[in-house]
């Protein structure tokens, strides 16, 4: 069995960018009650500390997250300690049976998937503003076999994602979904050969670092706050102004000058 201290490991690889990977190879990456608690503290640390800026969440040995560990409920009954009930739930950044599935992150997050990501897996893969998919990864429901609802967020991001039709056809059945089908639905944002999800996250990750932050972290809240905050279409215009109006002061004039100097001309994304 995989020791506390090594179920969840946090790395620096880069200026800017920490890696959260799930460790926990005889259980194919299950997640068990002490594992949540470090996943949920890693996203917790990595949203405070200034100097990160973009995180990779990913699986070691070829697996990305087999949802939560079934051994540890099958010994202690439904009655599980992370299981939320009408006293100690609260939704508002509370760490959930998964970890941190009740959050929304507050900076960009990037999903590397290989092997499978299931049950809550698929929960936590939602978790991403993208995910980096190996050809031979798997998604799916595949707690549908055993009476194991979605409670990590899956009812509510595989829907806002991939759409209502889309997102039953994956619940209903628990069917496994391939990598070109979750390309296709929009569930996959990039698909990459079998052992390459790590390396080409970590590069799009580099590449967002070179963007002016206050203007992309903007965009992206306001992305999340139309899709599930957001009580009409004027809130949200509103609120994509209001932000957008700071980030002009803070980052667009010197941007813009830039261009006039002959920068980012014909698309080109480098050396702004």
């Amino acid at each position: 069995m995989d020791s506390s201290e090594e179920s969840v490991k946090v790395t620096k690889p880069t200026v800017g960018i920490t890696v959260i990977t799930i460790n926990r190879h005889k259980r194919r990456n299950a997640v068990d009650a002490e594992t949540a608690k470090k996943l949920y503290a890693a996203v917790l640390a990595f949203e405070d500390d200034p100097e990160q800026k973009v995180a990779v969440l990913n699986g070691a040995n070829g697996t990305f997250c087999a949802g939560y560990d079934l051994h540890t409920v099958g010994k202690s009954g439904p009655n599980i300690s992370t299981a939320p009930d009408d006293q100690s739930f609260s939704a508002e950044r509370s760490q959930g049976p998964m970890g941190p599935s009740r959050l929304q992150v507050k900076k960009p997050l990037i999903c590397a998937v290989s092997g499978y990501a299931v049950a809550g897996g698929l929960e936590l893969s939602l978790l991403g503003d993208m995910r980096v998919v190996e050809e031979d990864a798997v998604f799916g429901v595949f707690c549908r076999r055993w009476g194991v609802p979605l409670i990590d967020g899956g009812t509510i991001r595989l829907r806002a994602i991939v759409g209502l039709g889309r997102a039953l056809d994956m619940i209903l059945t628990g069917r496994p979904v391939g990598s070109q089908e979750a390309l296709a639905m929009g569930l996959a944002n990039r698909v990459v050969p079998k052992g390459k999800a790590l390396e080409e996250a970590l590069t799009i990750a580099k590449q967002l670092l070179e963007f002016p932050q206050i203007c992309m972290n903007s965009d992206r809240e306001s992305c999340y706050h139309a899709c599930y905050d957001a009580k009409s279409m004027e809130d949200a215009l509103r609120f994509e102004f209001a932000a957008g109006r700071n980030a002009l002061k803070a980052e667009g004039a010197a941007g813009a000058q830039r261009f006039s100097s002959g920068s980012g001309r014909h698309g080109n994304f480098s050396k702004l």
